[in-house]
C-alpha cells in the first residue's frame, strides 16, 4: 500500500476528513482556546451590534475579529462554521445576542480589543445555564414590551 497524502487523495476523490461533532462547550473552549494562543493581539470590534436591525445584525462581518479567528481555523469550520458573520456564530456557538454583544461589540472596548479580553468572553458563555443573572436577563429580554421599546429605539 503506497501512503499518500491528503491532496494526493482529493486529486482522484474527494476526500472529507471526519472528526466527531462537538458538544456547545467544546466549540466555544476551543475559540477560546485560539484567542488565547496570541492574548494580546488586537482585534477589531463590532460597531453598535445592539443598535442594528435584526437582518443586518446577522449578515454583518468584521475583518479580523474575533469571529474571524474562530472561522479560521479549520477544525471548526469542519463542525460547521461557514463564515464569519455575527448570524453565523451566533447559530453555530449557540449565543444569545446578549452573549454574541458581550464578546464582540465595540461598547465594551472601543474599535480594538486585546484576544485575551475576548477569551474571557468566550469561557464567560460557557456555562450560561446555571448563573441566575443570565436566565433572568434572557427571560426579561423576551418580554413583548421591551422588544417593542427596542424596535422604536432604532
Amino acid at each position: 500500500m503506497k501512503h499518500q497524502t491528503l491532496e494526493e487523495l482529493n486529486e482522484v476523490a474527494e476526500v472529507e476528513p471526519s472528526f466527531p461533532a462537538m458538544t456547545r462547550t467544546q466549540r466555544l473552549e476551543r475559540w477560546a482556546m485560539l484567542l488565547e494562543r496570541k492574548p494580546q493581539r488586537c482585534l477589531a470590534a463590532f460597531p453598535g451590534t445592539e443598535y442594528m436591525i435584526l437582518d443586518v445584525r446577522h449578515k454583518t462581518q468584521c475583518v479580523g475579529s474575533a469571529l474571524s479567528i474562530a472561522f479560521g481555523d479549520p477544525v471548526l469550520r469542519a463542525q460547521g462554521l461557514k463564515d464569519d458573520t455575527y448570524g453565523e456564530a451566533k447559530r453555530f456557538f449557540e449565543l444569545a445576542d446578549w452573549q454574541l454583544h458581550a464578546i464582540v461589540c465595540h461598547c465594551h472596548v472601543g474599535g480594538t480589543m486585546k484576544a485575551g479580553w475576548a477569551a474571557v468572553q468566550v469561557r464567560s458563555a460557557i456555562d450560561k445555564d446555571s448563573k441566575l443573572f443570565s436566565r433572568l436577563r434572557e427571560a426579561v429580554a423576551g418580554w413583548p414590551v421591551l422588544r417593542i421599546l427596542a424596535h422604536l429605539r432604532r
